[in-house]
């Protein structure tokens, strides 16, 4: 499966969720490829990172792709992976278009404020477009970095079930320090010491919403 992480928001937390779920994909013995597509390169980073540490990892093969190389590149791998991850970044690029039309599902993860949902009707637009040269384009919405209650949450997840082109994972990700915590030593959360629970439950309620399909 080709999922790409994306948007149109910076600081929603993409590269978190991308590597996290290329993470969790090779423990359960996947062969996985993460495709850096955001001129920010830190799935990449965070990758080479995660390679140097002397703890026994989980890996996973990751490259930087841009422009149409990121639909002519992974057309060319997608039969050499069993799971393709794309973190395209928080802006409407050729990287990111070019990695909607070959995907099968895009996820957006949202952060529950005013200025993140703003962008709600032009994901939409852009997953209607792509659409018509991927007609088979899923694309789902969660909420990200979110507080652990409060009235955001709720008003929030109303305005994306609005959307007829975007579905809503049932999922909530709260702005939790374990996740730059585990980032800094190039991990997921449950592969820490003294690891969060409450992160690790959240991150693979949506692991299991993405690879359930």
């Amino acid at each position: 499966m080709i999922v790409v992480t994306g948007g149109i928001k910076g600081g929603s937390g993409k590269t978190t969720i991308a590597t996290h779920l290329a993470i969790m994909r090779a423990h359960d013995n996947k062969d996985v490829l993460l495709v850096d597509a955001d001129d920010q390169e830190t799935s990449f980073d965070f990758s080479s990172l995660r390679s140097s540490s002397e703890d026994d990892l989980r890996s996973y093969t990751c490259i930087k792709l841009s422009g149409q190389a990121v639909r002519s590149e992974i057309l060319k791998l997608k039969n050499k992976y069993d799971d393709i991850i794309v973190d395209a970044g928080g802006r409407d690029t050729v990287n990111q278009r070019a990695a909607l039309s070959v995907a099968d599902i895009l996820i957006v993860p949202f952060v529950p404020r005013s200025f993140d949902l703003w962008t709600l009707d032009t994901v939409a637009a852009i997953v209607e477009e792509i659409r018509q040269i991927n007609p088979n384009l899923k694309s789902y919405a969660f909420l990200n970095r979110a507080d652990s209650r409060g009235y955001d949450n709720s008003e929030a997840k109303e305005l994306i079930s609005e959307k007829e082109n975007i579905k809503m994972y049932d999922v909530i990700i709260c702005n939790r320090k374990a996740f730059g915590n585990a980032a800094s030593e190039g991990k997921a959360v449950h592969e820490v010491k003294n690891a969060d629970p409450k992160a690790i439950s959240e991150i693979h309620a949506l692991y299991k919403n993405v690879f359930n399909h």
